[in-house]
């Protein structure tokens, strides 16, 4: 072999291995089982496996807080504040170990994961056009959250419910708004009966009065608000933050939470 043909081997090897790396998939850590993997956009950063795992919830059996099955906590509340929320996926295991990742050992990095399944919450609850506004210049649609108190905002460093919410606004165009606050610190409500849960929660969520005067002056004559958490269990906590807001404001009040 000459030199020239020496020289002319190794560009064409060095080419082709260029090539074969801009048309190969390229490998991620799985958010999730971080390991290393070809991962989709529609994957939402996680690999294959992890992805076929998620348990969305396809079709809602209740028509008022979106469960996939039977629902006797909606059938006993008295009174419902906001007309309908809606939940991306089931509580299982699964979901429970990304969770609480996220939400007890603080990695952040998975804000955008949660935030992108919201949407699928999101239009799960446009397809029951019956109950949403018209879209009019009138009617301003708008995201707000659960707020956390501030001796649990010491504890974890951020309030899920407030990334996630920030999160889907990017996603839908939406602006994010803090519209309520919490007056008094609560236990995990998860482990109370729903009883429990219903005198807790109790005159625990107050309005924002600063947002109030703003948005009291908007030329909109009503709102659509989406209050955004991160799991749905009884809805004890979105039905009253949801008697608030509607305590002080014309407007549709739907939820849209993560799991359910």
């Amino acid at each position: 072999m000459s030199y020239r043909q020496f020289v002319g081997a190794i560009w064409m090897k060095k080419a082709l291995g260029a090539m074969h790396s801009l048309l190969s998939p390229r490998k991620e850590e799985c958010l999730l089982c971080k390991q290393n993997s070809v991962l989709q956009v529609n994957e939402l950063g996680l690999c294959h496996s992890c992805y076929t795992r998620i348990p969305w919830i396809r079709q809602a059996l209740c028509p008022t807080c979106g469960r996939g099955e039977t629902c006797s906590d909606c059938q006993r509340r008295q009174h419902s504040y906001f007309l309908r929320s809606r939940s991306a996926v089931r509580y299982d295991e699964t979901m429970k170990g990304l969770l609480a990742r996220y939400k007890y050992r603080g990695d952040e990095r998975l804000k955008g994961v949660l935030g992108q399944m919201l949407v699928h919450s999101y239009r799960l609850l446009q397809m029951d056009r019956d109950t949403l506004h018209a879209k009019s210049d009138s009617v301003q649609e708008l995201i707000t959250f659960v707020p956390v108190s501030e001796r649990r905002m010491l504890e974890r460093g951020f309030n899920q419910a407030e990334q996630m919410a920030v999160e889907l606004g990017k996603r839908l165009g939406l602006p994010v708004v803090r519209l309520l606050t919490r007056s008094k610190h609560t236990d995990k409500q998860s482990f109370k009966k729903r009883s429990e849960r219903l005198d807790d929660l109790e005159h625990v969520f107050e309005l924002n009065e600063a947002i109030h005067d703003e948005m009291v002056g908007c030329p909109a004559s009503s709102f659509v608000i989406y209050i955004v958490d991160d799991v749905y269990t009884t809805g004890s906590t979105m039905n009253q933050c949801a008697k608030v807001l509607r305590a002080y404001f014309s407007a549709e009040i739907f939820g849209l939470t993560w799991a359910r």
